[in-house]
């Protein structure tokens, strides 16, 4: 069966050689193999890369993508595939040899409509932020019960998986990813697919290896995105996709009202007062319970870690829910960065 692995990627030079070390040298016959590497105009060398992988490797594509953002890349790359399966494998993740095979046999088999494996959350670099970070990303207190990144024992139906697997004929049946959409773009195609109904397996024996961000900057803008998108695609769906998005705004918004309010309203200070301890309370006690793993300075870097994705999350879905109740339009996907 002809399989297409779509990777879109942007300025991904430092990551991109060892994901497609990882694809090429892969278990799934090369013959029934394309890859195809949709770049955003890179600026960093990460096309050059690509190319040389391109005259060295004939299964090795690369594809323009003019737009540079991550669903137009994932839409060019599906309509330009000849796979009967499309698989997405993204730039800053590597994967074992039995990543395409297994995902492959287990979409046959089960009869789901996307399947997807446990993302292992790796640090960009050495230092004890990096390590927090990567350590945050997996925890439930960090991601709540988003089972693809804390990780499961057992094979479950769920709301969304990493990256996709999928039949062509599910893209003619579901349409392609929203454009508009420069982050959450996946969360937003699972649901729609869900709607349609469809299925989404996560599977815990396939895995692939993902490397965080390497510094609170990079961390706070990647979650105050992630936050800004969602009531975006929560008003396309029409609901709340799952109960773990609204947990950090509420605690934002619980924290800011109460505060407010506290010089006028007792109440409100005993609120505040107690949220924020219970928060305190919890924030300490999970950073301490992986003492063991990181030692007392990496404790003390997840007790940054923790507030800086609940917060930064939690402001951005706030103020996007708060320009789409007054009536704002979507703000375009230009003037969000667009590198990593």
């Amino acid at each position: 069966m002809m399989v297409s692995v779509i990777v879109p990627c942007r300025n991904e030079a430092r990551y991109i050689a060892r994901c497609l070390d990882s694809i090429v040298a892969g278990e799934y016959p090369a013959e029934q193999l394309e890859v195809l590497v949709v770049d955003g105009r890179s600026e960093d060398g990460t096309r050059a890369i690509v190319e040389e992988y391109s005259r060295r490797h004939p299964v090795v594509r690369l594809v323009d993508n003019p737009q540079r953002i991550t669903p137009v890349a994932l839409n060019l790359g599906i309509r330009a595939a000849r796979g009967d399966v499309l698989v997405r494998m993204d730039a800053h993740v590597e994967y074992p040899s039995n990543y395409v095979p297994r995902l492959v046999a287990t979409l046959l088999e089960t009869g789901a409509d996307n399947v997807g494996g446990v993302l292992i959350t790796r640090p960009a670099n050495d230092t004890a932020i990096a390590r927090a970070i990567a350590t945050a990303m997996a925890h439930p207190f960090g991601v709540g019960n988003s089972h693809f990144r804390i990780g499961i024992r057992e094979p479950r139906w769920v709301d969304t998986v990493p990256f996709f697997c999928c039949r062509r004929e599910v893209f003619d049946r579901v349409g392609l990813f929203d454009e508009e959409l420069t982050r959450h773009q996946d969360g937003e195609f699972n649901a729609r697919l869900i709607q349609h109904g469809g299925r989404i397996l996560l599977v815990p024996h396939v895995v692939s290896y993902y490397y965080a961000r390497s510094s609170l900057r990079q961390l706070v803008r990647q979650c105050y995105q992630y936050g800004t998108f969602k009531p975006l695609v929560a008003r396309k769906l029409g609901r709340v996709m799952t109960v773990r998005q609204l947990a950090p705004p509420s605690l934002v918004l619980t924290l800011a009202v109460t505060a407010l309010l506290s010089p006028w309203v007792p109440a409100a200070r005993v609120v505040c007062a107690l949220t924020a301890a219970a928060y305190l309370v919890a924030l300490l006690g999970f950073s301490v319970r992986v003492v063991r793993r990181t030692g007392l300075r990496g404790v003390g870097s997840l007790a940054m870690v923790f507030p800086v994705m609940h917060f930064s999350y939690g402001f951005g879905f706030l103020r996007r829910t708060i320009e789409l109740a007054l009536g704002s339009t979507r703000r375009s996907y230009a003037q969000l960065p667009l590198s990593r």
